[in-house]
């Protein structure tokens, strides 16, 4: 590890431990997350380019869905392409700046996309228990201030626990015991007293996660209140099937989170890192592929859009001229 000053530190370096015991199995890894790393974006982009293209989804549940596919890319760009030049270039060391620049990035969006997915299971409240004042509580204008909310709320929460780690003196051991600069392993590396740090994350942690985690459970407590009331089974399904999609991520999202992040921050460092697999890999892969084949709408609006990019290729003089000439062969 290099060696420099920086306000409270001698460290300028970190290295990146990443997978206990996989590291022999470096090429099968660079393959597995640069598969994720191409799957990802592209789940998420679609979603994004769906929603914004097509009229039947210029509802409020898509546009906050469109918000949550832009925090899952951004999640990922932070952190996979890092891990992949960690593979390929056996370079396994991150500068002190980029550390705590990836420390930050990663809560700021983590937390925002708790938010958003508490905002998102009160949308599914409002449209099923308050179908009629529904297009006035959820406007385009409310919609817009609180995914701003949710934005900035993430933005600001974890500045001033981000500031405190960067002035922390490093030294001694250099190894951050997993693929990305977490909080945890962080704190462990520093040569202070980092009680009072800890029960700050600890607070904030329990704050964003678990206070979301009650708002995203009342809402739903009522959603199967009022579709436990629906007479028909049809109708039961046909309302409650709007909102499976959003169950599923939010149960793999605060699971994962809850269990890496609310214990103590003194806990099991060296064995979290497969949550926090999960957490950062598994749930922002699979999260497009949850919204695109539980949802009727997205599935259809996927298909015209399909449709509609085939017949603009066909429709190219070029292209048209070409795949004629084929055709006549």
């Amino acid at each position: 590890m290099a060696l420099g000053k920086n306000q409270s530190s001698s460290v300028t370096e970190f290295v990146l431990a990443g997978f206990p015991n996989l590291n022999s199995t470096k090429v099968e890894l660079f393959s597995v997350f640069l598969l994720v790393y191409l799957l990802t974006p592209t789940g998420s982009v679609l979603i994004v380019g769906v929603v914004g293209a097509d009229t039947r989804l210029q509802t409020p549940m898509y546009f906050f869905l469109g918000n949550l596919s832009c925090l899952e890319i951004l999640l990922t760009s932070i952190i996979i392409p890092k891990m992949l030049s960690k593979f390929l270039l056996s370079q396994h060391t991150i500068s002190f700046a980029a550390c705590i620049t990836q420390f930050y990035l990663y809560f700021f969006l983590g937390a925002s996309e708790f938010l958003l997915l508490a905002i998102m299971s009160v949308d599914r409240y409002l449209a099923i228990c308050h179908p009629l004042r529904y297009p006035l509580l959820m406007s385009g204008a409310v919609c817009f201030c609180v995914t701003l909310a949710c934005w900035m709320g993430g933005l600001l929460l974890v500045l001033g626990p981000t500031v405190a780690v960067a002035l922390l003196p490093f030294c001694g051991q250099d190894a951050v015991v997993r693929h990305f600069c977490d909080s945890g392993p962080l704190l462990h590396l520093a040569c202070a007293n980092t009680k009072r740090l800890e029960e700050v994350d600890f607070i904030l942690a329990s704050l964003v996660i678990v206070s979301s985690l009650m708002i995203t459970a009342a809402s739903y407590g009522h959603i199967v209140l009022a579709v436990l009331s629906i007479p028909s089974a049809s109708g039961r399904q046909k309302t409650f099937s709007t909102c499976t999609s959003h169950l599923m991520v939010v149960t793999l999202f605060y699971g994962s989170a809850i269990f890496l992040y609310v214990p103590s921050q003194s806990g099991s460092v060296d064995t979290n890192w497969e949550v926090a697999i999960v957490t950062t890999f598994v749930t922002p892969l699979l999260n497009p592929f949850i919204y695109t084949l539980r949802n009727e709408q997205v599935k259809e609006a996927l298909k015209d859009m399909f449709k509609k990019v085939v017949a603009d290729c066909l429709c190219h003089p070029l292209l048209a001229k070409s795949f004629n000439k084929k055709t006549v062969r």
